[in-house]
């Protein structure tokens, strides 16, 4: 039987490094910036630490220093990391390198699985449609922060395993199960008053929120992490965790 299970925080993607598709979700705001950097033909390469973005750094050309750690844009970094600011720049030729402070560590965590992808809010169904024709054992992990399993990212989290539900896998667990219950018919600004999006407003960064709650479900590109980069639509899948084609129907 195929499974789809719903986890939280970067130090969880441990427990799915073999044998299962891994999908690192957080909207606000590290995998929602990365998507959206894709989209507009930009390369990205997501990091874990300040260290590794300039190391990163140092192997591209004109790379463009994207992100922030506790809140601050660190010193030589050109731009914070925002998916609306991210969309706004035309020198989409500059490769992007990305920190955060826990949404690029659980893609680095994620990219040690057998395979690796990014998601939010733009592009969870595609995901998992994309998902659904290749893994029969599919986790798919909220960011959190500060030990919080976020409501934008339950919300996100909840609604691609629904789509998954949808296309013929079963809960793996009743917390998941319980999740997708509770965000499954909520509107798409349902977290739009935590503390996620309040930090957002009061540091002056409404744009984001804005932005994100603008672009729901937009995209049809699912986007996977190989050798440390993003890229739209891998088309290198471990035969280890390849599952017979299950059909599919609308999703969400």
């Amino acid at each position: 039987m195929n499974t789809v299970v719903i986890d939280c925080f970067p130090e969880s993607a441990i427990r799915y490094r073999s044998g299962f598709a891994v999908v690192a979700i957080d909207v606000v705001r590290a995998t929602t910036t990365t998507i959206t950097a894709l989209a507009t033909g930009r390369r990205c390469f997501p990091v874990p630490t300040l260290e590794q973005a300039l190391e990163t750094a140092a192997r591209l050309e004109d790379p463009l220093l994207v992100g922030e750690q506790r809140g601050e844009i660190p010193p030589g970094f050109h731009i914070n990391n925002s998916p609306s600011l991210i969309q706004s720049r035309t020198d989409v030729e500059r490769p992007a390198v990305l920190l955060s402070s826990s949404g690029t560590r659980l893609c680095e965590g994620a990219a040690l699985c057998d395979a690796a992808y990014v998601a939010c809010l733009r592009n969870y169904a595609a995901t998992a449609e994309h998902l659904a024709m290749r893994f029969p054992s599919i986790a798919v992990i909220g960011a959190g922060n500060y030990g919080e399993f976020r409501e934008e990212d339950q919300m996100c989290c909840a609604w691609l395993a629904d789509c998954l539900m949808d296309l013929g896998y079963a809960a793996g667990d009743r917390n998941t199960l319980d999740l997708v219950h509770a965000w499954r018919n909520q509107p798409a600004d349902a977290w739009a008053g935590n503390k996620s999006a309040n930090y957002l407003r009061n540091s002056g960064q409404l744009y984001d929120l804005d932005f994100i709650l603008a672009h729901i479900g937009d995209l049809s590109i699912p986007c996977a992490i190989i050798g440390g980069e993003v890229v739209a639509e891998a088309s290198s899948i471990p035969a280890s965790v390849r599952t017979e084609e299950v059909g599919t129907r609308d999703v969400r």
